[in-house]
């Protein structure tokens, strides 16, 4: 029998730029992709909310920014909100999918991500699309009145005409949190961006619109991507990622969510890459410009954040290291 060699089908990227944190961030994504995964060959698009009804104001990237983007081989691309917008700005994951080239295999990362090592050379099944699962069982909210875990997710399945029972973890006990689909949203992929972006938009809309009765109680901002995105990688086949994309929230890339929690909890690798990736002048340029970048990689605050902490005795809860960051003075976003 013939050994069939592997093939790593070649994907683009999505992240999202917007005025304010996220635009320095997607410099910083960008500047350790290029670093850090030079064999990546794929479009890199930074999806680019416009003015318009659903913003209050101007939600693009500066003109500066922008640049710096495009001179490091990323395209900005705009797209129009007409879902979510100002009143929920995590729809910008779901609304900036259609920036992407329909039919082609697509990774989407949150721009507080660290790229540390290649991801070209992960192998990614495109036709049975995953999500991250550095989680925790944040949604739903156990509520002195609620129906219970089965009851919610169930009756989401059934609005969607799902195979609930399918997605279960039955190794996991019944009315535990694990046992039901549930991702972080931090990264997801797939084989076509439009039918995916299009799927997650119609169980979006539906849920926040028109949630079924077993969710009246449960809150919905901030948690409805997470809530929806696990009924869309089920309805296009797939489910939780296998242990070789372990990287993805390990040795490869790193969701940080904010510079003190990195510095804070991370290994001295990825604090090390980190300033790597930031060190070149034509990017501490614009790093420095945003003053959490500025304090934590620049001026030494990240590492007064990481003497707080003993690796080895690390608090249990992210609550905890917050507050221990909060009152020390070196909180920043």
């Amino acid at each position: 029998m013939a050994h069939t060699q592997t093939t790593h089908r070649p994907f683009n990227i999505l992240i999202v730029g917007q005025a304010g944190r996220l635009q320095y961030e997607a410099v910083l994504f960008v500047a350790s992709l290029r670093a850090n995964s030079p064999l990546f060959s794929g479009q890199l698009i930074v999806a680019e909310p416009q003015p318009g009804a659903l913003w209050d104001g101007d939600p693009r990237m500066s003109t500066d920014i922008k640049t710096a983007l495009a001179e490091m081989g990323a395209q900005v691309v705009p797209f129009t909100s007409t879902h979510f917008g100002q009143s929920y700005p995590y729809g910008n994951k779901i609304e900036g999918l259609k920036t992407l080239p329909a039919g082609q295999p697509f990774v989407f990362f949150d721009t507080d991500t660290l790229v540390m090592a290649e991801l070209s050379a992960l192998p990614f099944d495109f036709d049975r699309p995953a999500a991250s699962m550095k989680r925790e069982g944040t949604w739903p909210v156990e509520e002195l009145y609620w129906p219970g875990y089965t009851a919610i997710w169930k009756s989401l399945y059934d609005r969607f005409g799902l195979d609930f029972a399918g997605s279960l973890d039955l190794s996991k006990p019944d009315e535990y949190w694990e046992r039901y689909l549930y991702f972080n949203a931090g990264w997801f992929y797939g084989a076509d961006p439009a039918a995916f972006g299009a799927r997650f938009t119609e169980y979006a809309v539906s849920v926040r619109d028109d949630p079924p009765n077993a969710l009246v109680i449960q809150p919905l901002d901030p948690w409805l991507d997470q809530v929806v995105l696990p009924l869309v990688i089920h309805a296009f086949g797939g489910g939780r990622p296998g242990p070789e994309l372990a990287g993805l929230d390990g040795e490869i890339t790193c969701h940080y969510r904010t510079l003190p929690l990195l510095y804070a909890r991370e290994s001295d690798r990825t604090v090390a890459l980190l300033e790597d990736a930031a060190g070149p002048n034509k990017i501490k340029k614009w790093l420095k410009q945003y003053d959490p970048f500025k304090r934590m990689i620049y001026q030494g605050r990240g590492k007064k954040v990481r003497a707080l902490f003993d690796p080895n005795d690390m608090p249990r809860h992210e609550k905890a290291l917050r507050n221990k960051i909060k009152a020390a003075g070196f909180w920043m976003r």
